[in-house]
């Protein structure tokens, strides 16, 4: 797999290419790390083809989370397709609402 070669905006609006490092930089790891900002991760690679990924946590769980609600609203729609969907009179009858 090789590295995806995508511009990435980060948090100024500003483009920025992507950085892109061999896996042997790894030995003076500060200098990599300090590459990683949110929305601007830093790929490793390993004999010239992309490996690894090192990324912001909080980016990290933003898409955590988004693929967990991508994944949720995939699983409604399958629902609604398999069981059909309720009207809004239904559902507001089914929540006390009226």
């Amino acid at each position: 797999m090789s590295v995806v070669q995508r511009n990435t905006v980060n948090e100024n609006g500003v483009i920025a290419m992507p950085v892109i490092k061999p896996i042997s930089d790894l030995r003076n790891y500060d200098a990599v790390l300090s590459d990683v900002e949110s929305g601007a991760p830093v790929f490793l690679t390993k004999n010239g083809r992309g490996r690894y990924v090192l990324m912001d946590i909080d980016e990290y769980e933003k898409k955590q989370a988004s693929l967990a609600l991508l994944s949720a609203l995939v699983e409604g729609e399958v629902s609604a397709q398999v069981k059909g969907c309720l009207s809004i009179d239904e559902v507001e009858r089914r929540l006390g609402l009226r």
